[in-house]
Protein backbone atom coordinates (compact mmCIF):
# COMPACT_ATOMS: atom_id res chain seq x y z
CA UNK A 1 0.00 0.00 0.00
CA UNK A 2 1.35 3.39 -1.00
CA UNK A 3 1.51 5.86 1.88
CA UNK A 4 -1.64 7.96 1.70
CA UNK A 5 -3.24 5.91 -1.10
CA UNK A 6 -4.72 2.43 -1.15
CA UNK A 7 -4.47 0.44 -4.36
CA UNK A 8 -7.15 -2.19 -5.01
CA UNK A 9 -6.37 -4.70 -7.76
CA UNK A 10 -9.12 -6.72 -9.43
CA UNK A 11 -8.06 -10.32 -9.98
CA UNK A 12 -9.63 -13.49 -11.34
CA UNK A 13 -6.94 -16.07 -10.57
CA UNK A 14 -4.70 -17.20 -7.73
CA UNK A 15 -1.62 -16.15 -9.71
CA UNK A 16 -2.97 -12.64 -10.17
CA UNK A 17 -3.86 -12.41 -6.47
CA UNK A 18 -0.34 -13.39 -5.41
CA UNK A 19 1.24 -11.02 -7.94
CA UNK A 20 -0.96 -8.13 -6.82
CA UNK A 21 0.03 -8.59 -3.18
CA UNK A 22 3.71 -8.94 -4.09
CA UNK A 23 3.51 -5.71 -6.06
CA UNK A 24 2.07 -3.75 -3.14
CA UNK A 25 -1.71 -3.88 -3.52
CA UNK A 26 -3.58 -3.03 -0.34
CA UNK A 27 -6.75 -4.93 -1.20
CA UNK A 28 -8.07 -7.36 -3.81
CA UNK A 29 -11.37 -7.43 -5.64
CA UNK A 30 -11.83 -11.13 -6.43
CA UNK A 31 -14.04 -12.17 -9.30
CA UNK A 32 -14.26 -14.49 -12.26
CA UNK A 33 -14.36 -13.48 -15.94
CA UNK A 34 -12.85 -10.01 -15.96
CA UNK A 35 -13.63 -10.09 -19.70
CA UNK A 36 -17.28 -9.59 -18.67
CA UNK A 37 -16.42 -6.95 -16.10
CA UNK A 38 -16.26 -9.53 -13.32
CA UNK A 39 -18.79 -12.02 -11.98
CA UNK A 40 -19.03 -14.03 -8.75
CA UNK A 41 -15.95 -16.24 -8.27
CA UNK A 42 -16.11 -19.87 -7.23
CA UNK A 43 -15.79 -20.79 -3.57
CA UNK A 44 -12.74 -22.83 -4.52
CA UNK A 45 -11.03 -19.75 -5.96
CA UNK A 46 -11.85 -17.71 -2.86
CA UNK A 47 -10.56 -20.38 -0.50
CA UNK A 48 -7.27 -20.89 -2.32
CA UNK A 49 -6.66 -17.14 -2.72
CA UNK A 50 -7.22 -16.71 1.02
CA UNK A 51 -4.60 -19.39 1.66
CA UNK A 52 -1.96 -17.46 -0.28
CA UNK A 53 -2.57 -13.77 0.46
CA UNK A 54 -2.81 -11.72 3.66
CA UNK A 55 -4.38 -8.51 2.31
CA UNK A 56 -8.19 -8.11 2.42
CA UNK A 57 -10.16 -9.91 -0.29
CA UNK A 58 -13.43 -8.29 -1.37
CA UNK A 59 -15.55 -10.74 -3.35
CA UNK A 60 -17.71 -9.79 -6.32
CA UNK A 61 -21.40 -10.70 -6.09
CA UNK A 62 -22.70 -10.59 -9.66
CA UNK A 63 -24.56 -13.61 -11.04
CA UNK A 64 -23.93 -12.82 -14.72
CA UNK A 65 -22.48 -10.29 -17.13
CA UNK A 66 -24.62 -7.64 -18.79
CA UNK A 67 -26.92 -5.17 -17.08
CA UNK A 68 -27.67 -4.79 -13.37
CA UNK A 69 -31.43 -5.39 -13.46
CA UNK A 70 -31.92 -8.75 -11.78
CA UNK A 71 -34.77 -11.27 -11.78
CA UNK A 72 -36.13 -12.83 -8.59
CA UNK A 73 -34.20 -16.04 -9.27
CA UNK A 74 -30.97 -14.12 -9.87
CA UNK A 75 -31.53 -12.38 -6.54
CA UNK A 76 -31.86 -15.81 -4.90
CA UNK A 77 -28.46 -16.70 -6.34
CA UNK A 78 -26.95 -13.44 -5.06
CA UNK A 79 -28.28 -14.05 -1.55
CA UNK A 80 -26.91 -17.57 -1.49
CA UNK A 81 -23.54 -16.44 -2.89
CA UNK A 82 -23.26 -13.79 -0.16
CA UNK A 83 -23.91 -16.40 2.52
CA UNK A 84 -21.33 -18.76 0.99
CA UNK A 85 -18.50 -16.25 0.52
CA UNK A 86 -19.08 -14.86 4.01
CA UNK A 87 -18.70 -18.33 5.49
CA UNK A 88 -15.56 -19.00 3.42
CA UNK A 89 -13.48 -16.02 4.45
CA UNK A 90 -14.39 -13.03 2.28
CA UNK A 91 -13.27 -9.80 3.96
CA UNK A 92 -15.80 -7.65 2.12
CA UNK A 93 -18.25 -7.72 -0.77
CA UNK A 94 -18.73 -5.85 -4.04
CA UNK A 95 -22.26 -5.62 -5.43
CA UNK A 96 -24.93 -3.39 -6.93
CA UNK A 97 -28.37 -3.45 -8.50
CA UNK A 98 -30.43 -0.99 -10.55
CA UNK A 99 -34.06 -0.46 -11.45
CA UNK A 100 -35.21 -0.44 -15.05
CA UNK A 101 -35.15 3.38 -15.12
CA UNK A 102 -31.48 3.63 -14.14
CA UNK A 103 -31.76 4.24 -10.41
CA UNK A 104 -30.33 2.26 -7.52
CA UNK A 105 -32.64 -0.56 -6.52
CA UNK A 106 -32.64 0.62 -2.92
CA UNK A 107 -34.99 -2.08 -1.68
CA UNK A 108 -32.89 -4.90 -3.12
CA UNK A 109 -29.60 -3.31 -2.04
CA UNK A 110 -30.93 -2.91 1.50
CA UNK A 111 -31.85 -6.60 1.51
CA UNK A 112 -28.42 -7.66 0.20
CA UNK A 113 -26.61 -5.40 2.67
CA UNK A 114 -28.56 -7.02 5.51
CA UNK A 115 -27.42 -10.47 4.36
CA UNK A 116 -23.85 -9.15 4.03
CA UNK A 117 -23.49 -7.84 7.59
CA UNK A 118 -21.08 -7.36 9.26
CA UNK A 119 -18.88 -7.29 6.15
CA UNK A 120 -18.16 -3.92 4.47
CA UNK A 121 -19.65 -3.53 0.98
CA UNK A 122 -18.54 -1.63 -2.12
CA UNK A 123 -21.12 -0.54 -4.71
CA UNK A 124 -19.56 -1.52 -8.03
CA UNK A 125 -19.59 0.13 -11.46
CA UNK A 126 -23.33 -0.29 -11.83
CA UNK A 127 -22.96 3.28 -10.57
CA UNK A 128 -21.66 4.27 -14.01
CA UNK A 129 -24.98 3.23 -15.56
CA UNK A 130 -27.26 5.38 -13.39
CA UNK A 131 -29.53 8.20 -14.50
CA UNK A 132 -28.33 10.77 -11.95
CA UNK A 133 -24.98 10.07 -10.23
CA UNK A 134 -25.23 12.85 -7.68
CA UNK A 135 -28.63 11.68 -6.43
CA UNK A 136 -27.39 8.09 -6.54
CA UNK A 137 -24.44 8.96 -4.31
CA UNK A 138 -26.80 10.19 -1.59
CA UNK A 139 -28.80 6.98 -1.86
CA UNK A 140 -25.65 4.88 -1.42
CA UNK A 141 -24.63 6.93 1.64
CA UNK A 142 -28.05 6.46 3.23
CA UNK A 143 -28.00 2.71 2.52
CA UNK A 144 -24.63 2.32 4.24
CA UNK A 145 -22.23 1.33 1.47
CA UNK A 146 -18.57 1.75 2.41
CA UNK A 147 -17.42 2.93 -1.01
CA UNK A 148 -18.39 3.31 -4.64
CA UNK A 149 -16.26 2.21 -7.57
CA UNK A 150 -16.67 4.48 -10.58
CA UNK A 151 -15.14 5.64 -13.83
CA UNK A 152 -17.07 8.88 -13.46
CA UNK A 153 -19.85 7.52 -15.69
CA UNK A 154 -17.50 7.64 -18.66
CA UNK A 155 -15.52 5.06 -20.61
CA UNK A 156 -12.47 5.52 -18.35
CA UNK A 157 -11.60 7.15 -15.04
CA UNK A 158 -9.44 9.69 -16.85
CA UNK A 159 -12.31 10.84 -19.03
CA UNK A 160 -14.68 10.76 -16.07
CA UNK A 161 -12.31 12.79 -13.89
CA UNK A 162 -14.50 15.94 -13.66
CA UNK A 163 -17.41 13.92 -12.25
CA UNK A 164 -15.15 11.92 -9.93
CA UNK A 165 -13.89 15.18 -8.46
CA UNK A 166 -17.48 16.40 -7.94
CA UNK A 167 -18.40 13.12 -6.26
CA UNK A 168 -15.45 13.41 -3.84
CA UNK A 169 -16.53 16.94 -2.96
CA UNK A 170 -20.14 15.90 -2.42
CA UNK A 171 -19.21 12.78 -0.43
CA UNK A 172 -17.34 14.81 2.22
CA UNK A 173 -15.87 11.62 3.66
CA UNK A 174 -19.24 9.94 4.23
CA UNK A 175 -18.45 7.32 1.59
CA UNK A 176 -15.19 6.52 -0.20
CA UNK A 177 -15.00 7.37 -3.90
CA UNK A 178 -12.69 4.92 -5.66
CA UNK A 179 -11.87 5.63 -9.33
CA UNK A 180 -11.44 2.65 -11.62
CA UNK A 181 -11.54 1.93 -15.31
CA UNK A 182 -8.53 2.21 -17.59
CA UNK A 183 -6.10 3.33 -14.88
CA UNK A 184 -2.48 2.85 -15.99
CA UNK A 185 1.00 4.15 -15.23
CA UNK A 186 0.39 6.88 -17.81
CA UNK A 187 -2.65 8.46 -16.17
CA UNK A 188 -2.61 7.52 -12.47
CA UNK A 189 -0.75 10.58 -11.23
CA UNK A 190 -3.12 12.95 -12.99
CA UNK A 191 -6.17 11.10 -11.63
CA UNK A 192 -4.86 11.14 -8.05
CA UNK A 193 -3.74 14.77 -8.13
CA UNK A 194 -6.92 16.08 -9.76
CA UNK A 195 -9.60 14.10 -7.96
CA UNK A 196 -8.78 14.18 -4.25
CA UNK A 197 -9.35 10.43 -3.87
CA UNK A 198 -7.46 8.24 -1.39
CA UNK A 199 -8.02 4.88 -3.12
CA UNK A 200 -7.87 3.63 -6.70
CA UNK A 201 -8.77 0.45 -8.55
CA UNK A 202 -6.90 -1.21 -11.41
CA UNK A 203 -6.16 -4.59 -12.99
CA UNK A 204 -2.46 -3.98 -13.86
CA UNK A 205 -2.50 -6.98 -16.19
CA UNK A 206 -0.19 -8.23 -18.89
CA UNK A 207 -0.69 -10.93 -21.50
CA UNK A 208 0.80 -14.33 -20.88
CA UNK A 209 1.03 -17.07 -23.47
CA UNK A 210 -0.47 -20.47 -22.70
CA UNK A 211 1.91 -23.32 -21.85
CA UNK A 212 -0.02 -25.62 -24.21
CA UNK A 213 2.19 -27.15 -26.90
CA UNK A 214 -0.57 -28.87 -28.87
CA UNK A 215 -3.12 -26.32 -30.06
CA UNK A 216 -6.30 -26.95 -32.02
CA UNK A 217 -6.86 -23.67 -33.87
CA UNK A 218 -10.24 -24.87 -35.22
CA UNK A 219 -11.99 -24.88 -31.84
CA UNK A 220 -12.95 -22.01 -29.53
CA UNK A 221 -14.42 -22.71 -26.08
CA UNK A 222 -16.56 -19.56 -26.02
CA UNK A 223 -18.46 -17.22 -28.30
CA UNK A 224 -16.73 -15.51 -31.20
CA UNK A 225 -15.89 -12.41 -29.14
CA UNK A 226 -13.81 -13.95 -26.36
CA UNK A 227 -10.28 -13.87 -25.06
CA UNK A 228 -7.79 -15.82 -27.18
CA UNK A 229 -7.94 -19.54 -26.40
CA UNK A 230 -4.18 -19.75 -25.80
CA UNK A 231 -3.62 -16.38 -24.15
CA UNK A 232 -3.98 -15.44 -20.49
CA UNK A 233 -4.23 -12.10 -18.71
CA UNK A 234 -2.63 -11.95 -15.26
CA UNK A 235 -1.78 -9.19 -12.81
CA UNK A 236 1.79 -8.11 -13.48
CA UNK A 237 3.99 -7.63 -10.39
CA UNK A 238 6.07 -4.96 -12.12
CA UNK A 239 2.98 -3.02 -13.20
CA UNK A 240 1.52 -3.16 -9.70
CA UNK A 241 4.84 -1.97 -8.25
CA UNK A 242 5.03 0.82 -10.80
CA UNK A 243 1.51 2.03 -9.98
CA UNK A 244 2.29 1.80 -6.28
CA UNK A 245 5.47 3.88 -6.77
CA UNK A 246 3.52 6.54 -8.69
CA UNK A 247 0.97 6.73 -5.88
CA UNK A 248 3.72 7.05 -3.26
CA UNK A 249 5.27 9.94 -5.17
CA UNK A 250 1.96 11.75 -5.62
CA UNK A 251 1.29 14.34 -2.97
Amino acid sequence: MAEGFLMEVCVDSVESAINAERGGAGRLELCSSLLEGGITPSIGLLQVVKQYVRIPVYTMIRPRGGDFLYSDREVEVMRKDIELVRSHGADGLVLGALTEDGRVDAELCMELLAVSRPLPVTFHRAFDMVHDPMVTLETLVSLGFERVLTSGCDCSALEGLPLIKRLVEQAKGRITIMPGGGITERNLQRILESSGVLEFHCSARSSKDSAMKFRNSCVNMGASLTAPEYGLKVADVSKVRSLNAIAKNTL
